[in-house]
């Protein structure tokens, strides 16, 4: 019955609105008149004035055959009838009323122009009022009726879902979920800790109580899964809701960040927590306008931008309008990869394309000569702390001498601002990693006096969901059974997602000063045993923890800020501004890599700490 009831609204829409909207307006004035005269007795037809109290039957079908007129009219210009706006929604409503109070008003001016009025001179525009609450309800009730008619053959194999929060994303999911045709899934209650939401009801779907409050809820209506769509949430409140709701043997998925709904929200936009969703949504600011600054209409090259931070790099950097976005990396796969992500399409041929190892001055000078570069982000290097324990070498080469081969090639071409990604395994470095991209800072710090552009680093910790993310290790060993491998029970790390840490870095070097490193917030370190323990109870499988022992080169607690550095925060609340000692890059030409496994901890460390550190800085 209601799909037959659908199908016939849809299908004799305009003459059923314009039928409705004519009867609504005849009732409106009689209803109106009748309230003027304060009762329903009617006047002869032939009795035009008012006289005896009665309603003047005749000058009321006069002024609402005129209403009508001017109605119809207005809504055909305004293609009222004709779908211009969802059925039932705000936005025809507004049209709607726009329309009546139209009408009524050139309905009230020609009555009132007349010696004799048809009708009391308030009456029309009084209908007008009248006539909106006789439009709009069963407009309401047609858009229910529509939406009752949407397929449910599924309805009987939908999940039952739980929407944590009942703002504008939980909202929209729910409206997205009911028009799907598969019907995969099927919203039956909202929880929400505003206590102004308590009795609230979208599209049938009601608040039915805090998240506090899940288990009964669940109880209540039969639910298995819990969707959190909140997507402006922080991690803390994502894990709040996701205990309680492990609590209430729930499954869990999410609602992605604001950052990643760039098509807005819809049900295949729901996926599983990841334990990114629990240790890094920070509520990221940005200046659009200082970034645009430096980054529109630049030429703009970024190093290993097959990466995970050069490649998110190089997605967010393409929203600010750069001349030319070059992306270079010695690795074609990463490259083909990186630009499936950002256009669908992998034309590696195309000329912003750049197949090149960092290592090679001359193949770098070449870059910088036939690109002139403006603006550079350096991202490339070597990165596992354990795998560069024994290969000291191979870190030097990439990560100070391939770092050496960018500031020169960008001092010598001008560059006007050139972006270090350090780590802050450079702060107080005890391992290879640590002492290499520590010079690297050192050698960026000494270039900002060599060179008339601005010459900074820019450092934070853990990069959530990259290669070799501590958090892919645990997944592939919880997938394998366990047992998940910790290296000590209190070993603490900083964590931020990909997408937030690329944000503050491009934030960064739009305030950035000549010769800093900025240190980006990170937040709270957080105990790695911890994280392990989360992603075994969301997966629900009986893993062992094993502790083996910290390896050597690695910290118990890693730290942003080295001895003698100070949290000052100038510019922006997440972003710290660190003077950095400047290294005489002679002196790094210098190393011999014959033997460098053996001295470069003792090597580099003299160096950072002995070496040409110069005592310009900047002021705080």
């Amino acid at each position: 019955m209601r799909k037959t009831a659908g199908r016939l609204l849809r299908g004799f829409r305009i003459p059923i609105l314009a039928l409705l909207d004519a009867s609504a307006w005849f009732a409106a004035v009689y209803l109106a008149a009748a309230m003027r005269f304060e009762t329903l007795t009617v006047a002869p037809a032939t009795n035009v004035s008012t006289a005896g109290g009665n309603i003047p039957l005749y000058g009321v079908v006069i002024v609402a055959t005129i209403a009508v007129a001017c109605h119809l009219l207005a809504a055909w210009a305004f293609r009222l009838h004709q779908g211009r706006t969802t059925l039932g929604s705000f936005e025809e409503l507004f049209l709607l009323a726009s329309v009546l109070v139209g009408a009524g008003t050139v309905a009230t001016v020609l009555n009132a122009l007349l010696v004799q009025p048809l009708v009391p001179r308030t009456t029309p525009i009084s209908a007008a009022f009248i006539a909106i609450a006789f439009c709009a309800w069963p407009r309401a009730l047609w858009r229910i009726l529509m939406n009752q008619s949407q397929p449910r053959n599924h309805e009987n194999s939908a999940a039952k879902i739980i929407v944590a929060g009942a703002g504008d994303g939980g909202r929209e999911l729910v409206r997205s979920m009911q028009r799907d045709p598969l019907q995969q899934w099927q919203p039956v209650a909202f929880v929400d800790d505003d206590p102004r939401k308590k009795h609230f009801r979208h599209r049938g779907v009601g608040v039915l109580g805090s998240t506090q409050q899940m288990s009964q809820v669940a109880s209540r209506t039969g639910a298995s899964t819990v969707v959190i769509a909140i997507p402006s949430a922080d991690s803390e409140t994502i894990k709040r809701i996701n205990d309680q709701a492990l609590d209430a043997a729930l499954d869990v998925k999410v609602l992605p960040s604001v950052n990643e709904l760039l098509s807005g929200v819809h049900h295949s936009a729901v996926r599983d927590l990841k334990p990114e969703d629990l240790l890094g949504r920070h509520q990221v600011s940005t200046d659009v306008e200082s970034i645009a600054g430096y980054l529109a209409g630049k030429r703009v090259l970024v190093t290993g931008a097959g990466g995970s931070i050069g490649s998110e790099l190089c997605r967010q950097i393409a929203r600010f309008a750069p001349a030319s976005l070059i992306m270079l990396d010695r690795d074609e796969s990463a490259l083909h990869s990186l630009l499936l992500s950002i256009s669908g399409r992998a034309d590696l041929e195309l000329d912003n394309v750049v197949l090149a190892n960092i290592r090679e001055l001359d193949r770098v000078q070449q870059v910088f000569d036939h690109y002139r570069p403006e603006v550079v982000f350096h991202a490339a290097a070597l990165k596992h702390v354990n795998m560069l324990e024994g290969h000291a070498a191979e870190a030097i080469q990439t990560n100070v001498l391939g770092t050496l081969n960018l500031l020169e090639a960008a001092a010598s071409h001008g560059v006007e601002r050139f972006v270090n990604i350090s780590t802050d395994k450079a702060a107080d470095p005890v391992n290879v990693l640590g002492y290499t991209k520590r010079l690297a800072e050192s050698l960026t710090a000494s270039f900002a006096t060599r060179s008339s552009g601005i010459f900074l680093s820019v450092r934070f910790g853990n990069v959530l969901g990259t290669s070799g993310s501590v958090l892919r290790t645990f997944g592939a060993q919880i997938k394998a059974g366990g047992p998940v491998t910790v290296t000590d029970r209190e070993v603490t790390r900083y964590f931020m997602t990909v997408d937030e840490a690329v944000q503050l870095v491009i934030q960064a070097a739009a305030i950035g000063r000549d010769g800093e490193a900025l240190v980006l917030d990170m937040g709270e370190p957080v105990r790695i045993v911890d994280v392990a323990t989360q992603m075994i109870e969301q997966s629900r499988r009986p893993v062992d923890v094993v502790f083996t022992g910290l390896k050597h080169g690695e910290k118990l607690h890693e730290v942003l800020f080295g001895t003698g550095e100070d949290d000052v925060r100038p510019m922006h609340p997440l972003v710290s501004h660190v003077r950095v000692p400047q290294m005489d890059p002679t002196i790094v030409r210098d190393i011999s890599l014959a033997d460098v496994n053996d001295a470069l901890v003792r090597t580099v460390a003299e160096m950072c700490q002995n070496g040409t550190a110069s005592a310009q800085r900047h002021p705080q």
